[in-house]
Formats: C-alpha cells, structure tokens, sequence
C-alpha cells in the first residue's frame, strides 16, 4: 500500500537539533549556582527527555529538600536565555531534509517536551521560518506521552 504523507511533526532535542551541549553547560551551571556538584555529559544524556524538572530533580543530589531542588529548577529556566544556546546545532542532514519536504508542500511542526518558551527561543534562533507549528510543555500542552499536543498541532 503506497502512502502519501503530507505533513510532519518532529520532536526537537536529540531528533532535529543536537542540543546535549547546551544542555551540559545550562544544567552545571545552574547546578553551580546552587552549590551542588556538576555532571557529566553522559549522566545529563541519561536524565533527558522528560522536560526540564525531570532533568534536574535527577541531576541535583539525593537527599535534598523538596524546595532546594524547585530552586534548581527556576535557576535552570532563569539561565536557558541568557546562555543562548551557542553550542546547539542541527543534526547533519535535517536542514536538507526539512527544505526536500517544504518543496514537496508538505506541512511541518515541532512538538517537545522542552518548556515552550524555550522551544520558540531555539527555533527560532537555528531554524526560523521552518515550521507552521511549535508546541513544547505549558499549561495546556502536557507532557508526551499525553496525546494533547500532538492533537493540538495535527488540528493546527
């Protein structure tokens, strides 16, 4: 059976754009900030893909408190704009790709896990004008897995 696909939604780290530099770099320094010890770029590869809090609720160490942790965490966010993702950059091919695609008409959108704001901030920092659609975790997008967003940006 041949398929005509006409429109594709892509996740955004680790899928169009490798940003595991960025995210060592963000997740230390907020770690720093708050006086906890670094990581390693393989412990902060094992805590992604569940959005920001997941990250650092696992990158900050046992046995902190609730709030301490929370800190870390609007520490993380307050830091995501000011380090501006220099290091981040998309994966060989995928600018090809996605050009192929839009010559073909076909409809483009991002869905993440990432805080929203900071799927927009990348986007359009590395690939502005790309996508119709851009959705990352808020309040009216949970988490995937949770099919919400990705119904969201099909209908849009």
């Amino acid at each position: 059976m041949d398929r005509d696909f006409d429109t594709f939604i892509f996740d955004l780290d680790g899928t169009l754009l490798d940003t595991l530099p960025d995210l060592v770099v963000l997740t230390n320094a907020a770690l720093r900030t708050e006086g906890y010890p670094e990581r390693t770029e393989a412990e902060i590869l094992s805590f992604v893909g569940n959005g920001v809090k997941a990250l650092m609720l696992q990158a900050v160490p046992e046995g902190i408190s609730e709030e301490a942790a929370e800190r870390a965490v609007g520490r993380w966010k307050d830091l995501f704009p000011v380090l501006d993702n220099n290091l981040t950059k998309p994966y060989e091919g995928v600018p090809e790709t996605l050009d192929e695609l839009r010559l073909r008409g076909c409809k483009l959108g991002v869905l993440s896990n990432k805080f929203d704001a900071g799927v927009r901030e990348v986007m359009g920092k590395h690939m502005p004008g790309v996508f119709e659609v851009m959705h990352g975790e808020c309040a009216e997008i949970p988490r995937k897995p949770d099919p919400t967003g990705l119904l969201r940006t099909i209908a849009e």
